[in-house]
């Protein structure tokens, strides 16, 4: 069985880029935790809502590495002079990542309630026409 590519396409030109973003997409995982929503807050922008109960705001980090949003999120076991009877909540690490569309730029982050909420902006491009000289040859 041969592998399509959007490569083998003739009149898709430089759209490997996309290809390689549809595979780093589904290689991003689907792990549960922890549960986020995404909305439309606007014609051209976004927010990311992670429940994140339990974690302060030193223990989250937000990055931007080669357009994929990262929020990494570490807790402190603290509990070694704690005896537990029962333990339900754990002190869990997580890492979530987004793919970002060219022209989408994070914004500011803000935690409320246990809910870390990051917003997104669309930066849409001019739309250029260029027109291109003919030489002789």
């Amino acid at each position: 069985m041969t592998k399509l590519t959007l490569g083998s396409y003739p009149h898709l030109l430089g759209f490997e880029q996309l290809e390689r973003l549809l595979e780093r997409t589904a290689k991003s995982g689907s792990e549960g935790y922890p549960p986020f929503n995404i909305e439309q807050t606007s014609d051209g922008s976004y927010r990311i809502t992670l429940a994140v109960a339990g974690f302060r705001e030193q223990d989250l980090g937000i990055t931007v590495e080669d357009r994929q949003l990262v929020i990494r999120g570490r807790q402190v076991d603290e509990s070694a002079d704690r005896v537990f009877l029962h333990r339900g909540i754990a002190a869990r690490q997580f890492q979530r990542s987004f793919v970002l569309a060219d022209g989408v730029e994070v914004g500011e982050a803000v935690m409320e309630n246990g809910l870390l909420h990051v917003d997104l902006t669309l930066q849409r491009p001019e739309t250029v026409v260029q027109t291109i000289q003919i030489k002789k040859g």
